[in-house]
């Protein structure tokens, strides 16, 4: 009884952690104590990836040590990217190395590497790492992967040996939305919606499942009923880089002033300097001001 009590802890917080609850799935994972081995090792899992996803990396370096076991270690390599950008050309290094060989039993290790390398833009290693699994968190990469690959057909089949392994969990719940929202369609996005609502109802509303719920009343040009979603993801994180992007966009749509939308962006810029979205978008400042002074000198 003891067993599967822990078990369903740990399935309790393990949901949480997929819907971007990271405040309570920290808390019920301080809450379980197991004798379990391999559920204390997930639990401990969560617990240092939802503070990695709060960016409280320092929690993370300071309690994973070589002592730890091996199966948390990625994690700390992990928080160890975030926290260090002046090390993550040897934190890749390094990888590369250790998933030249892929062992499937390395879960973590595997997590770890295709979050990196998607996050570094590099989605060939990526999916080399996530492809052959069947783990469903994994299958969940990969097709994320394949999305990013606008490749929408290999998505569609990963979702599909999805459904065949667990058609009710809940990744395979937000991978059905996901792949509505990236193939569009009122009808799509508005079973989409029902996806991300009834995780609310079940769960709790979480910057996460709002963003989501926003994305497709975007997608339907409902730019008010967004605009009620992000405020309220606001409400919860008011630095949440995925609100903020969302705000920008919505903004633009409302035709709402400039001033608007800089003023989600100066925040964007000064909370999230490393989001991938922000440095393309200075990339793109700098190229503006080089081929503005190029044609000013040309004139």
């Amino acid at each position: 009884m003891s067993r599967q009590q822990d078990f369903n802890d740990l399935l309790s917080l393990r949901n949480q952690f997929y819907i971007g609850n990271y405040q309570q799935c920290i808390n019920e994972a301080q809450k379980l104590k197991t004798s379990i081995p391999d559920i204390a090792i997930q639990r401990d899992g969560f617990l240092y990836r939802a503070y990695i996803a709060q960016r409280k990396f320092r929690v993370v370096l300071d309690e994973i040590n070589s002592s730890s076991p091996v199966d948390l270690q990625p994690l700390r390599t992990l928080a160890d990217y975030f926290a260090n950008p002046h090390r993550r050309e040897a934190i890749i290094a390094e990888l590369d190395k250790e998933t030249k060989t892929i062992s499937y039993d390395r879960y973590n290790l595997l997590i770890v590497a295709a979050t990196i390398y998607y996050h570094e833009k590099n989605l060939e290693d990526a999916h080399r790492v996530t492809c052959n699994s069947d783990h469903l968190e994994l299958m969940a990469l990969t097709l994320q992967i394949y999305l990013k690959m606008d490749r929408l057909d290999l998505a569609r089949k990963e979702f599909k040996d999805m459904q065949e392994k667990n058609d009710d969990d809940i990744l395979t719940q937000l991978a059905q939305a996901w792949l509505n929202i990236s193939c569009g369609g009122d009808k799509l996005l508005q079973d989409a919606y029902y996806i991300f609502q009834e995780m609310i109802d079940k769960y709790s509303s979480t910057s996460m499942l709002l963003n989501g719920q926003a994305t497709c009343f975007i997608g339907q040009a409902k730019y008010e009923e967004a605009e009620t979603a992000l405020q309220e993801a606001l409400d919860k994180d008011s630095n949440n880089p995925d609100t903020l992007i969302n705000m920008i966009v919505l903004s633009q749509h409302m035709g709402k002033p400039p001033e608007v939308a800089n003023r989600y962006l100066s925040q964007l810029k000064d909370s999230h300097l490393e989001h991938p979205f922000v440095k393309e978008y200075l990339q793109k400042e700098i190229e503006f001001h080089r081929l503005k002074e190029q044609y000013s000198s040309s004139v």
